[in-house]
């Protein structure tokens, strides 16, 4: 298999091994999608452009459901304009047991900060505290989802013999989390804890791994679980890795193979 090929591959089964968020109807009333078929964990696609990795995790919904059982896509990634301005773009129009569904695809990352807030929803932030989930399932409750009532959106319906009002809204909402070194035993009351992921630290407190080797990966293998088939570095240079995204104000995610064998996911954060 190619490389490039391999690397899909790893990055398709750490996707579908991620958990919902929640399941069933959830925070903020929305319903995450409920898939069927989950057999195959073999992705044949190849993807010749450079993708975002949200876009990346698209194409791999956009897979599964093509190969769930009484589900077929209707569209994928429309543009709903008005006068050539974009208003936002509905992620997947599909039936599911004939049921029509306009589904919203979310793949994140999110760092649980437990001084931010009062609220333990509020505690989810991104690694570079540049988003979080509440802004995240504010957007869809009152930007994303409401595009499809749109009078661009029901125009474009209109071609599929479809009105807002017969099509179901749910979400695909994945993520992978991370709650701070001390912590990684405490639940969470409102999100499904199978989410967590690992954890994080500041980079002062890096030193705790010195007998650790690292390893970082490229944004798309956040996706990777972690195996022992890369270059690690030794501590010293793990930190010149490190802080190279430090410098710029950004968090990387780590790998750390600790002296006995075991590997742990970090994100080393600047703030």
């Amino acid at each position: 298999m190619h490389q490039k090929q391999k690397d899909l591959q790893l990055q398709y089964i750490g996707f579908r091994k991620t958990p919902f968020l929640w399941h069933g109807k959830g925070v903020f009333d929305l319903e995450q999608f409920k898939v069927k078929n989950t057999s195959t964990l073999s992705f044949n696609l190849a993807i010749n452009e450079k993708l975002r990795l949200g876009k990346l995790v698209e194409r791999f919904v956009s897979f599964d459901l093509r190969n769930e059982v009484n589900t077929s896509i209707i569209s994928e990634n429309v543009q709903i304009q008005k006068e050539k301005i974009t208003l936002g773009e509905i992620d997947c129009l599909l039936y599911q047991d004939g049921t029509p569904i306009h589904l919203e695809v979310i793949y994140k990352f999110y760092l649980y900060d437990p001084k931010s807030s009062d609220d333990e929803l509020y505690k989810w932030i991104g690694p570079n505290r540049r988003d979080s989930l509440v802004q995240k399932l504010n957007k869809l409750k009152n930007k994303q989802l409401p595009l499809l009532f749109s009078e661009e959106s029901k125009n474009y319906l209109n071609q599929f013999d479809l009105s807002p009002d017969q099509i179901k809204q749910q979400v695909y909402f994945k993520a992978q989390l991370y709650v701070p070194l001390k912590d990684l035993k405490d639940t969470y009351p409102l999100i499904n804890n199978d989410c967590i992921d690992g954890y994080y630290c500041h980079y002062n407190h890096l030193k705790e791994f010195k007998s650790s080797k690292f390893f970082i990966p490229v944004k798309h293998d956040w996706l990777v679980i972690p195996h022992t088939n890369v270059e690690w570095l030794p501590y010293e240079k793990g930190l010149v890795e490190i802080f190279k995204f430090i410098d710029e104000e950004n968090s990387p995610l780590c790998w750390i193979k600790k002296p006995n064998g075991e590997l742990l996911k970090l994100f080393a954060v600047w703030w």
